[in-house]
Parts: C-alpha cells; sequence; structure tokens
C-alpha cells in the first residue's frame, strides 16, 4: 500500500476538513465494506494451507502419528489434532 497525498485526490474543502482533525498526520483510510476481501484472497497462503492440510489428512490416513506430523510440517501436536478434527467435523 502506498501513499497518496490528500491534495491530489481529496476538494479542497474535505482537505481542509480532515486538517482540523488530524493536520499533517498519516490517516489510513479502510476500504468500503463492499470492497473488502477476505483473509488470504491477494496471495496464495488460503490454498497453501488447504494443500498442506490435505497432505496431513492423507499422511495421518496411512499410519503418521500426530507427533511425527507435527514435526514433519513444523507444527504442534495441537495445531496438527485441530487440523485432523476439522476435516471430521467436515469443514
Amino acid at each position: 500500500m502506498g501513499y497518496t497525498n490528500a491534495t491530489e485526490v481529496l476538494p479542497k474543502t474535505v482537505l481542509e476538513a480532515v486538517q482540523k482533525y488530524v493536520d499533517g498526520q498519516c490517516v489510513y483510510i479502510p476500504r468500503r465494506d463492499d470492497r473488502r476481501k477476505a483473509w488470504g484472497e491477494r496471495t496464495q497462503t488460503r490454498a497453501n494451507i488447504k494443500a498442506r492440510n490435505r497432505e496431513i489428512h492423507v499422511r495421518h490416513s496411512r499410519g503418521m502419528g500426530a507427533r511425527e506430523l507435527a514435526e514433519e510440517f513444523f507444527l504442534s501436536p495441537k495445531t496438527i489434532a485441530r487440523i485432523l478434527r476439522a476435516r471430521t467435523a467436515g469443514r
């Protein structure tokens, strides 16, 4: 995310109104709710985690234990258990 100079995009009256509250400071203006993206939509993170979790399920179904999976995937045994429960719960 880059910065845009407010003088380039805001009408003078709006800029003056904003300056009453935050003169010379950086202000974050959030996206409108209808234009927000869900977590992981911009990158492959969501897909990578899904693929990793599928692989955990495959290896577990082939007999690999939770502790072994935790070491293999650099996760805690508790996280492995949560991943395995998620599949069986239909998520």
